[in-house]
């Protein structure tokens, strides 16, 4: 298969390349892979009837996400002394046949050259949702996203990486890592039962990796993983945090950012952001295994091995960011003027994030012995409204989210923060506290907050701001421009909540990274 003479095509020139389980020759026109005749942990082409098999499964599943592109499966056969490929004689060996496509048009090559925009990722991004929209689902495959099943891969991906402590990477990160993926599980653990609940696990790809995606007549998507419905059947999520790491770590974090905002708007996925870090840790984690278990073939040169070792470091690290940020509490201060949207928006984000959230209206209520609906008439700014009991109203919320915060949770504060004292008491707690903080601020047109005001007069409400306070407040309200951008997200609730949420949890405000927010803080944002 080496020589020009052996294919029944024109041959322009012949590339070979291998891996531990293929090699690949590469003629031009058509691309031949032939599986080595290998029994692992993880796969068996063993004997010629299995990889018969799996070059069948390789060509059928790889049709799924590319089109004119896998061939087919060829007979290498033997006759009379001589080798042929579809040719006469018994079959020795099988080949799946592709058309070979051109380098340049692969993902991380039009990266580098600076020939993918956002249009680009936004058509793989629903490619990729619509793929797993329609994609095999049922009992069987859905046992593999659930807790139990994803725990015991991860704790089973930890006990692999153990021999390779400390002489591939630092123990202390392992440990770090180690134990915020525990913590993750048993926190989210409702989450992950939503979400095989809910058909989020399906058939995937398995190896989604930029050097797998090429732009050529469409999108093509190949290479997926034939040889274990193990590491196919997954949660989608999973799937697509692998491309996502694999992007982070070819130094296209924003690149990785968009991708996860625009698929999660195409699939209608809010979950997506909540479980993105988690999984792409677990990819980084498994990169590195690999790399690990690499490091032992003493076949390979002195070189490679060096270049592996960065690799090695390089996934760590991307691993123990990830679980940095998975793991430490955010602080999320939702503010705003009265009727501007703020109950609306903090309760849809508790609902996505599964977090406590703590409405001053509420607080002010209880410390004065006062049930929610119990409507209390006073002037601006006087009796349970007064600069004291307001002071009193706040230092409680901030009480009640410190409490949460130790417990290791996230947490949601629902108040208008209309002054820069409140809100420097909440960047006081974010700093002592070590944890993230995101000002949320609700805006919307005068004239809908003040109907909104005024459609308080007939229906129930638990706050008791009022139309006739509006001005009053729009006077005392002070702008946030003390808060720095990185963590201040203005939302016009006069636009879809759904939209809204998007805009909040987006990657945009989760790059890695990003330099703190000021000198001396150690806050970082997530």
């Amino acid at each position: 298969m080496k020589k020009p003479g052996f294919y029944p095509h024109a041959v322009s020139k012949i590339e070979q390349r291998e891996t531990h389980i293929s090699k690949v020759f590469l003629t031009g026109t058509y691309v031949y892979k032939i599986k080595k005749s290998v029994n692992l942990e993880f796969l068996d082409y063993a004997t010629l009837a299995k990889r018969n098999y799996y070059c069948h499964q390789e060509t059928t599943l790889n049709r799924r996400l590319s089109h004119n592109i896998y061939l087919g499966v060829v007979a290498i056969s033997f006759k009379d002394g001589r080798y042929f490929i579809s040719g006469p004689g018994k079959p020795v060996e099988y080949a799946v046949k592709m058309r070979q496509l051109p380098e340049d048009c692969s993902l991380i090559r039009m990266l580098k050259g600076g020939k993918i925009d956002n249009t680009l990722i936004e058509q793989l991004a629903r490619m990729l949702a619509d793929f797993y929209q329609y994609s095999p689902k049922g009992e069987k495959i859905t046992a593999f996203g659930s807790w139990e099943t994803i725990c015991a891969k991860c704790e089973e991906n930890f006990g692999q990486m153990e021999k390779f402590l400390r002489e591939m990477f630092n123990d202390r990160i392992f440990n770090v890592i180690h134990a915020a993926t525990r913590s993750f599980l048993i926190r989210r653990k409702p989450l992950f039962l939503h979400r095989t609940e809910n058909g989020k696990i399906c058939d995937c790809h398995g190896d989604l990796r930029s050097g797998h995606i090429y732009f050529d007549d469409g999108i093509q998507i190949i290479d997926c993983i034939e040889f274990n419905e193990r590491y196919r059947y997954s949660d989608m999520a999973s799937d697509l945090a692998f491309l996502a790491m694999d992007l982070d770590f070819e130094g296209f974090p924003k690149i990785a950012g968009h991708l996860i905002n625009t698929f999660a708007q195409y699939a209608n996925d809010p979950d997506m952001f909540v479980l993105i870090d988690f999984y792409k840790c677990y990819r980084a984690l498994i990169r590195t295994k690999v790399n690990c278990i690499q490091m032992e073939n003493t076949s390979i040169g002195d070189w490679k091995k060096a270049n592996i070792r960065r690799e090695i470091d390089r996934y760590m690290d991307l691993a123990y960011q990830y679980a940095l940020q998975f793991t430490r509490p955010t602080l999320w201060v939702v503010c705003g003027m009265p009727a501007s949207g703020k109950s609306t928006i903090s309760n849809e984000l508790s609902r996505i994030l599964n977090i406590k959230v703590f409405c001053s209206d509420l607080v002010r209520k209880e410390l004065f012995g006062l049930k929610p609906h119990d409507f209390m008439d006073v002037p601006f700014e006087k009796g349970k409204y007064s600069k004291g009991a307001s002071s009193l109203t706040y230092g409680k919320l901030l009480l009640l989210a410190q409490e949460e915060i130790e417990k290791g949770a996230s947490v949601i504060l629902d108040a208008t923060f209309s002054n820069t004292h409140q809100r420097g008491e909440a960047l006081r707690l974010a700093m002592d506290t070590d944890v993230n903080i995101i000002f949320v601020e609700c805006l919307s047109a005068v004239n809908l907050s003040k109907a909104r005001l005024i459609k308080r007069r007939t229906g129930p409400s638990i706050s008791d701001a009022r139309i006739r306070h509006f001005e009053q407040f729009k006077k005392r309200f002070e702008p946030l421009n003390e808060i720095p951008d990185e963590i201040h997200i203005p939302v016009d609730t006069q636009r879809p909540l759904k939209e809204n949420i998007q805009k909040i949890l987006s990657q945009d405000n989760m790059i890695l990274d990003r330099e703190n927010i000021w000198p001396g803080s150690s806050l970082r944002i997530l």
